[in-house]
């Protein structure tokens, strides 16, 4: 399995490519699109367009990781940024990709166990996780690393098939996971 992460953004937009076999997971591709010396609102979101689809053709991710979008006082920051996630989006779904949407803070507790992790804490943790060969100067791309990386984890969690959080109704419901011995 291939999985995109994207961290969207206006000024940078991060982007990490990783492969799963079973919980072994290799970093392909981790970088930064740097458009913010463009002018051109439009132009800045043809830029993304391409770039997430020419992510697509060399890696042919099945699924889009994508950090949600998290309130923020400026109605103008958040349009901006809704914007090039729609975008980053629109390209994953033209190329085939199922796209998946997590929270901050849950990518975060994913990687380091802790919803509120600073964005170094997650950086570190995923050169513990994930051998990277050349660590990126901004966090953009390790936080579009951690969301593909959070993704990742969150397919291999059981499905729960009941509201209850006990052992036996887990075995209860998944008896196929149960082993006797």
């Amino acid at each position: 399995m291939t999985i995109l992460g994207i961290d969207p953004g206006t000024n940078f937009m991060g982007y990490g490519v990783i492969e799963c076999n079973g919980s072994k997971i290799e970093c392909k591709a981790i970088g930064i699109l740097d458009i913010h010396n463009v002018k051109d609102t439009y132009l800045k979101l043809k830029m993304i367009y391409d770039r997430v689809s020419g992510l697509a053709v060399s890696y042919k991710p099945e699924e889009l990781a994508i950090e949600a979008q998290f309130y923020e006082k400026n109605a103008q920051s958040m349009l901006k940024l809704g914007r090039a996630q729609g975008v980053a989006i629109a390209a994953a779904v033209n190329a085939g990709m199922q796209v998946f949407e997590y929270e901050p803070r849950k990518i975060k507790l994913a990687i380091t166990g802790s919803g509120s992790a600073s964005k170094e804490q997650v950086a570190r943790m995923l050169a513990n996780t994930v051998k990277i060969n050349e660590f990126p100067d901004k966090y953009d791309a390790t936080d579009a690393l951690a969301a593909a990386v959070c993704h990742h984890y969150q397919k291999r969690l059981p499905v729960q098939k009941s509201g209850s959080n006990s052992w036996a109704a887990f075995i209860a419901n998944n008896p196929d996971r149960v082993k006797i011995s």
